[in-house]
């Protein structure tokens, strides 16, 4: 009598855990940043793998640019940060087992040269107080500048030539 207790103990403990281990399941989670360290909130984070029934799990960085991606089987993981304006930052090979919470901070760069489309876009220059012809020659100059920096291919002298052409035409004689 006393071996059938402590087997219906040892089998009734056993079943209690079965659930508990059933939903024990393995996370990921970070912060997003870009190059100079400031959160970036809105960022799409997305976890793929075989072990997944849906293939792919997506959340959204939060205000403080965290996340977490709850819930995963065992298995291996893909995760891929993407958010307009930005590189694409890829992470490959993440081992999760168990409970395991992979912590992975990622830091995002500004999309490169050939990246991000200008044609079409629309820059606004503002100013505020009295503007002279001088305030905007420099001001497209710098604009030129700016834009072949960030990848742009400029024609330098052009965005000048022209304003500086439109701007003798509205000036009065002398």
């Amino acid at each position: 009598m006393l071996r059938l207790t402590r087997v219906m103990l040892f089998v009734s403990g056993f079943l209690a855990l079965v659930p508990a281990l059933a939903h024990a399941q393995a996370s990921i989670a970070g912060v997003v940043r870009d190059a100079s360290g400031a959160v970036l909130p809105g960022v799409t984070v997305e976890a793929s793998s075989p072990a997944l029934i849906e293939k792919v799990r997506s959340v959204t960085t939060d205000g403080s640019g965290q996340y977490r991606i709850t819930e995963l089987r065992p298995g291996t993981y893909t995760v891929t940060y993407a958010l307009s304006g930005f590189s694409t930052v890829r992470r490959e090979g993440i081992e999760l087992t168990g409970t395991f919470v992979a912590t992975i901070d990622v830091d995002l760069r500004v999309a490169g040269r050939g990246a991000y489309t200008w044609k079409g876009k629309i820059v606004r220059i503002a100013h505020l107080g009295y503007v002279g012809t001088f305030d905007v020659v420099t001001g497209l100059a710098a604009l030129e500048l700016a834009l072949h920096h960030f990848g742009a291919s400029v024609e330098f002298g052009r965005g000048v030539g022209a304003a500086q052409a439109i701007l003798r035409e509205g000036l009065p004689p002398r």
